[in-house]
């Protein structure tokens, strides 16, 4: 994955900037940020007094040969780091929108006020059910069989599965390193559009047209740009391979009766 232009990010910074948000590992990339690129971060925020929002909700789920690093391990970032965690990603239990946020009891306490004047409370019994399976995994951290071990295994088989296939149609996948989302340029198999609205971005009609007519489902990568960067992505659609078999083996059969169609 491509590393990030160090004098890029600090023009960025400047006396006003308030905070950074990271996200690693990132979504939709997948991409891992290593040493190097956190340490870059870290000086940034240090010179400009700036706090830092560290999103990793999936720090469990990174493949061979990446290492997650939390940001706020680094020297003189604790106090200025709020770390945000995922019951939904870390425990493969989305629906319970339950997640936490660690960091300093000045940084802390003001998250307080704001939970409390929006969703002011978790539900007791799903809280319980975290706090146990952390228990139960925590004592198990250097077994195969712990969920933090486990799942990420399993999930890169399913990652490498369906780069090869991806990459056996023609088109161009970038591999994550992290996650369970993998985008594609999918321009390749250049379906007719003309029955999509004309003035929505390329991936956005792309993947109404493929949800319609293959039955096939994805995300458009510019939803999660800015007007400055659509572009550059409105070719990329998000996969994502956290699925039963069963169901990559029907994205399977679609997507290769599709490119026979195309040849």
């Amino acid at each position: 994955m491509e590393k990030d232009d160090p004098q890029e990010l600090e023009s960025k910074f400047n006396s006003k900037t308030k905070a950074i948000i990271l996200n690693t590992p990132h979504n939709p990339l997948g991409k891992v940020y290593n040493k190097e690129e956190l340490q870059v971060i870290a000086d940034l925020c240090i010179k400009y007094d700036t706090l830092c929002i560290s999103d990793e909700v999936y720090e469990w789920l990174v493949y061979s040969g990446n290492k997650h690093l939390k940001i706020a391990t680094f020297p003189g970032m604790w106090e200025r780091t709020i770390t945000i965690g995922s019951a939904g990603k870390t425990f493969s239990v989305t629906g319970w929108k339950l997640g936490w946020s660690i960091g300093p009891n000045h940084l802390i306490k003001h998250l307080q006020t704001v939970q409390q004047n929006t969703i002011y409370t978790c539900a007791t019994p799903l809280q319980e059910a975290l706090a146990q399976a952390f228990w139960i995994d925590i004592k198990r951290m250097d077994d195969p069989e712990c969920y933090f071990n486990s799942l990420p295994k399993e999930l890169e088989v399913k990652r490498d599965r369906i780069v090869h296939l991806l990459e056996s149609v023609g088109l161009k996948p970038i591999v994550p390193d992290g996650g369970y989302f993998i985008i594609a340029d999918v321009s390749l198999l250049d379906p007719d559009l003309s029955d999509m609205k004309n003035n929505e971005p390329y991936d956005y009609k792309f993947v109404k047209w493929m949800t319609k007519h293959k039955k096939l489902s994805a995300i458009p990568v510019s939803a999660f740009c800015n007007s400055e960067t659509k572009s550059q992505f409105e070719k990329f659609v998000r996969f994502c391979f956290i699925k039963k078999d069963s169901t990559l083996d029907a994205a399977e059969e679609i997507i290769k009766a599709w490119s026979v169609q195309k040849s």
